[in-house]
């Protein structure tokens, strides 16, 4: 067993644990690490140059990961190793013996996950895992999209905004950038479906690839008007939102405004919890504007954000089974 550094010893004698450390150690017992590293080890390569053999994927995965949870750039994620022990505990670095992987060798990762669509596989591996530990059931999908930024300024190198975003009105404001359109499971929230497309996309024409095929029941909100009668989005019984104007205009001192009213109010309870995943990712994860150029680069880095955010999502039940499992 390796000795450890007069750095980290210290370290590990501290009173107080911070939240990061807290948040680093469950994530550290319920991702499936196992299964993850599995799907990616197939591609990854086996060896290097001449002296300079490949980090393992362990390694390059949580560091992976962690660019993710905090909404890190390569080289501040590179940074911010040197900086927190907690980071390099997590990762599984002594900088008395190692030096901490540099921000090029995260891009060529990436890379390699982007261009082996290995986030899709990511994520698909996270559900199926949720879906054994009998946490995504598929009974009902709530749709919705949430337009995330990208920078409007030409004042680039190639003088021009991003061609693949597009911008979009609404209310009285205009947005430039992408959608992510989700399907969510409505008894959990977990997230079985994503898509990327430019900001002008219209939700409804999305809905029907949203959605599983098992489903009895789907939700969306008064942009999905119409869903129903769309060849794609046929199957499951449609409940989607009245339009808000039509709503102010109920009278409730008729009985049957006031029992749409309710009904309308239930739908609403089921539609908010397509609200939790984009809250993870936009305030928990940090991710409220585009990182890369173009649509593909940002799809696939939506698969990573939504995969993980179902961890977060789902992790006290996973760590109750966790914690039985243990026992």
């Amino acid at each position: 067993m390796s000795q450890r550094s007069f750095a980290s010893a210290e370290y590990a004698m501290k009173k107080k644990r911070t939240r990061r450390e807290k948040f680093l150690a469950d994530m550290e017992r319920i991702v499936p690490w196992a299964r993850l590293i599995t799907v990616i080890e197939p591609l990854y390569p086996k060896s290097g140059r001449v002296g300079r053999q490949p980090i393992g994927v362990p390694r390059m995965l949580r560091m992976y990961c962690l660019q993710q949870w905090y909404g890190l750039a390569d080289e501040a994620l590179e940074d911010a190793l040197y900086d927190s022990q907690a980071l390099r505990d997590f990762v599984g670095i002594d900088l008395s013996r190692e030096s901490v992987p540099d921000a090029t060798t995260l891009l060529k990762f990436r890379r390699l996950l982007q261009d082996n669509d290995l986030t899709r596989a990511l994520f698909d591996e996270i559900n199926a895992h949720l879906a054994e530990q009998g946490l995504l059931m598929r009974a009902g999908t709530i749709v919705d999209a949430t337009i995330i930024a990208a920078p409007s300024s030409t004042k680039n190198e190639d003088k021009a905004r991003d061609p693949e975003m597009h911008q979009t009105k609404k209310g009285n404001q205009w947005h430039f950038g992408m959608k992510a359109h989700i399907g969510v499971d409505a008894e959990s929230g977990l997230v079985h479906a994503v898509i990327g497309t430019a900001a002008n996309v219209n939700d409804v024409t999305q809905a029907g690839a949203l959605l599983h095929g098992d489903e009895h029941d789907a939700f969306g909100d008064a942009g999905y008007r119409g869903v129903d009668k769309r060849e794609e989005a046929r199957g499951p019984r449609w409940h989607v939102a009245m339009q808000p104007g039509k709503r102010r205009q109920l009278d409730p001192a008729r009985k049957w405004a006031r029992l749409l009213e309710q009904v309308e109010q239930l739908k609403a309870s089921v539609r908010a919890k397509v609200e939790h995943p984009f809250h993870v990712i936009k305030n928990l994860f940090r991710h409220k504007k585009v990182r890369y150029k173009g649509l593909a680069k940002n799809e696939a880095q939506l698969f990573s954000l939504f995969g993980l955010a179902n961890i977060v999502i789902a992790k006290r039940r996973l760590l109750a089974l966790h914690a039985r499992g243990a026992s």
